[in-house]
């Protein structure tokens, strides 16, 4: 079946208390209109259309990275409108599904669904059961148990109002029917709008099915119309996705405790504790074990490796076996081989940490290179930046960088070197061979300390 989408995405959003439109709120750090079409392009790729109104330019800006079509709705004057205001630049043979860009759990094969619900020539809308329906246009049925119209909560009688089949505003229909349909529409309501659901009852009249697909879930089909809701939506996306990560074979200290704002792939037997967040793109790799109150950002942890509480891995590719943290950072471009350690307040920047290597406490390892089996001491700083470029410091393999060293870029240190505690490198330090940089001590017997002058006040 050939489909098109029209997401609508022109409201403002009043509740919302927002300058920004509704659609760009965020959800799990996206806006809620890129998870819509994300699966509206998954059923319609290249006929995805947006319609937007309020903010446009900032709705078109953030969604600009989208293959979607375009049309502006200049005045708000209801769902009919806004879907008319698209489908000139869809074609009559397309079975067109109506979303919205303020209901972001929506799948992929609920939209296929409700498509091929509607068949070749009908109309297919989707349907939840609600124990309390208020708010909801009902779904009327005649006595056969046939869809004969959607009668909006403002307009229902009280018969009608007791009617827990609701309509989640998701429609299927064919373009070219759809385009007559909403050119005959008018806005005799309580609202004064052009509603879309009236084209039910254009379509019965016309002796077109109507038919229903349910929802499989609330969720999917819950629209975001304040913060509350916002942060309802944000639990149940986490709830979803943790449990997709207890089924990939993670355990989870707590699921309530643990935000994924990404793409998360886990490996066997991992352990997540409590107020882990992921962001971007994650691979964790089998018994991977993650502390908590950590953050992990685009970056892959290989098997075995351990991240403890309070650190930050970021852009980072982490081997086997490796420990990092308590309190690390690894900054973008940090790359460590297998049983690499990385211990508590050490920060590594654009950096490879060779296999077996030690950067263990209140370091800074930036623009550089370090080879296997090499120990740097507490309190190292490779000094990369001269305050407009930066510069590259390389390690060879088993060498011992002493406490408390700078090793001021661009400068090499050998293999088996050892650099004595304290020193400032500048010159390469040739390998195998001890290297110490430090001025002379000097005591001075006679002098005294520097006493504050007693005024004789008080504060």
């Amino acid at each position: 079946m050939n489909f098109a989408a029209i997401i609508l995405a022109a409201g403002k959003g009043k509740r919302m208390h927002s300058r920004h439109p509704k659609v760009l709120q965020p959800l799990a750090g996206r806006p809620l209109l890129d998870y819509v079409v994300d699966a509206a392009a998954a059923v319609a790729p290249g006929h995805v259309h947006v319609v937007h109104g309020f903010g446009g330019e900032a709705v078109q800006a953030a969604m600009q990275h989208r293959d979607v079509h375009w049309a502006h709705q200049e005045e708000q004057l209801g769902t009919g409108h806004a879907v008319e205001q698209a489908l000139p630049g869809v074609d009559d043979d397309r079975m067109v599904v109506v979303l919205y860009g303020d209901v972001p759990l929506i799948r992929p094969e609920t939209i296929t669904r409700l498509g091929e619900q509607a068949g070749a020539d009908g109309v297919a809308l989707l349907t939840v059961h609600l124990h309390d329906p208020a708010g909801y246009g009902r779904i009327v049925r005649n006595d056969e148990g046939r869809i004969i119209a959607i009668v909006e909560e403002k307009d229902a009688t009280p018969d009608q109002r007791a009617i827990t089949e609701v309509n989640t505003g998701l429609l299927a229909a064919p373009a070219g029917r759809l385009k007559t349909w909403l050119r005959t529409l008018d806005n005799d309501n309580a609202q004064g709008e052009f509603y879309l659901t009236d084209v039910v009852a254009l379509a019965v009249r016309d002796g077109v099915d109507v038919t229903a697909a349910a929802a499989e879930s609330i969720d999917e089909v819950s629209g975001i119309n304040d913060r509350i809701q916002l942060a309802a939506m944000e639990e149940a996306l986490r709830r979803q996705r943790a449990e997709a990560l207890m089924r990939a074979g993670a355990t989870l200290a707590d699921p309530a405790r643990v935000d994924i704002r990404g793409n998360v792939s886990v490996g066997r037997d991992v352990f997540i504790d409590v107020n882990v967040v992921f962001e971007g793109s994650v691979v964790v790799g089998d018994d991977v074990r993650i502390g908590a109150n950590a953050v992990i950002r685009n970056a892959e942890l290989a098997a075995g490796t351990v991240v403890e509480p309070f650190s930050l891995v970021e852009d980072a590719v982490v081997g086997e076996d490796c420990t990092i943290g308590p309190y690390a950072r690894l900054r973008p471009g940090a790359r460590l081989a297998s049983r690499a350690k990385i211990g508590n307040f050490v920060e590594v920047k654009k950096s490879e940490i060779g296999e077996g290597s030690k950067v263990n406490h209140l370091s800074y390892v930036g623009d550089a290179t370090v080879g296997a089996g090499v120990n740097v001491g507490a309190g190292t700083i490779t000094c990369n930046y001269d305050g407009v470029n930066k510069h590259r410091t390389v390690i060879g393999d088993s060498a011992f960088i002493g406490s408390g060293t700078m090793l001021v870029a661009p400068v090499e240190v050998g293999a088996n070197a050892t650099i004595g505690a304290g020193s400032t490198i500048s010159r390469s330090a040739p390998e195998g061979q001890l290297t110490v940089a430090r001025s002379r001590q000097t005591s001075i017997p006679s002098w005294q300390r520097p006493v504050k002058k007693d005024t004789g006040s008080r504060t």
